[in-house]
């Protein structure tokens, strides 16, 4: 499924991936809503619980969507997080791995003071 994601002045196209977590997610949009900011990842707390499923990941790479079941959020990944080592972009625990910026997630740094983010289907 194709989303678009908006950020203050930047709007990035992505992908949802065909898994049960994906689709869950899919189901709630649109989101508009506060967002927070770990290292260089957005993060959001959404209405859909999921367990780890076999997308799920402890190493995540520049664009990957990301749902964190420990804290039922969104992550948007774009550079290096707190627990990032050796070039690795490393979430605080695993993700599901939910889909992927297809343009340049790194201009979300330009907005990371923003506050809100619109998810939504493309469309």
């Amino acid at each position: 499924m194709d989303i678009q994601v908006s950020v203050g002045n930047v709007v990035l196209d992505a992908e949802l991936n065909d898994t049960l977590t994906a689709r869950k997610v899919a189901a709630v949009l649109p989101l508009d809503l506060l967002f927070n900011t770990w290292g260089d990842e957005i993060y959001f707390e959404i209405p859909v619980e999921a367990d780890l499923d076999e997308s799920a990941q402890e190493e995540v790479a520049v664009g990957d969507l990301g749902y964190w079941p420990t804290g039922r959020a969104f992550c948007i990944f774009f550079g290096p997080t707190p627990m990032s080592r050796d070039g690795k972009i490393i979430p605080a625990s695993a993700v599901n791995i939910i889909g992927r910026v297809t343009g340049d997630a790194t201009r979300l740094k330009e907005v990371m003071g923003t506050g809100s983010i619109l998810v939504e289907a493309k469309g």
